[in-house]
């Protein structure tokens, strides 16, 4: 009850084509697909000269994933492109959380006496990625390190990792808004557009959530590519209904 998220989809399979594809890099992000249940992309990932994963992403308000809306997306992806299928030789599927909103302290006061949560029970992932990995090597790292293990040592620990996140990670929270609830859902794509034109190293502090100051500034600088009115009104953690975070936001 003390998180607010829209959800990062996607259905990506791994395909043998019939002729080789011609590709020598990843695509990480093709937005120039049609813009569907929000933020849409498609992500190829080329193995060999025949083989290469294609994934059809979705940023979207609700946790439902139509599994064959997605296929037949990928298959027009593919067609689109004049590449063959010979054989799909295997399917990944996933529902990511994106963080718009989150209290922290009632988050973790619930939890003093119950056993340690951790992972994504926890909230420990990256607010905007939701990917989940690089928090589990810190955790693993933090009890690893313990010098007690008991179970209300391990709680404490936990705690005070997670209230450490929580505040590292209110300018991404921040950005979810953005592309979530001041931008129209077919115009997402402008915010995702203006970020990749950053430099590599801001792209790279920001996936593993560790953005600078001067970083934060840089993101928000410019000509916001959605309307300042409803910038405004997405600033505070409040202007998501039931969530009623207590630490408000300091300048943008």
């Amino acid at each position: 009850p003390h998180l607010n998220l829209g959800y990062q989809k996607f259905i990506g399979q791994e395909i043998v084509l019939k002729e080789p594809h011609g590709e020598t890099l990843p695509t990480i992000m093709d937005a120039s697909v049609s813009q569907l249940d929000g933020y849409r992309f498609v992500y190829v990932l080329p193995f060999d000269e025949k083989t290469v994963l294609v994934e059809d992403t979705r940023y979207t308000d609700e946790a439902d994933l139509d599994e064959g809306d997605y296929r037949t997306g990928i298959s027009r992806y593919i067609g689109e492109r004049g590449w063959r299928i010979e054989r799909v030789e295997r399917e990944e599927t996933g529902i990511l959380p994106v963080v718009l909103a989150f209290d922290g302290l009632k988050f973790w006061n619930e939890r003093k006496e119950s056993a340690a949560p951790i992972g994504l029970r926890a909230a420990l992932f990256h607010p905007t990625t939701g990917y989940s990995f690089p928090d589990a090597v810190q955790t693993a790292d933090l009890i690893a390190d313990m010098p007690q293990l008991t179970s209300e040592a391990l709680r404490e620990q936990l705690r005070r990792y997670g209230l450490q996140q929580w505040g590292d990670h209110r300018f991404f929270r921040l950005l979810n808004r953005m592309l979530f609830k001041a931008a129209e859902p077919e115009q997402r794509y402008k915010v995702l557009e203006r970020f990749y034109r950053l430099s590599q190293r801001l792209i790279e502090r920001f996936y593993a959530g560790r953005l600078r100051e001067t970083d934060k500034a840089r993101i928000l600088f410019g000509k916001p590519p959605v309307p300042i009115t409803r910038a405004v009104k997405v600033l505070s953690p409040n202007s998501i209904k039931s969530t009623n975070e207590r630490n408000s936001y300091v300048g943008t």
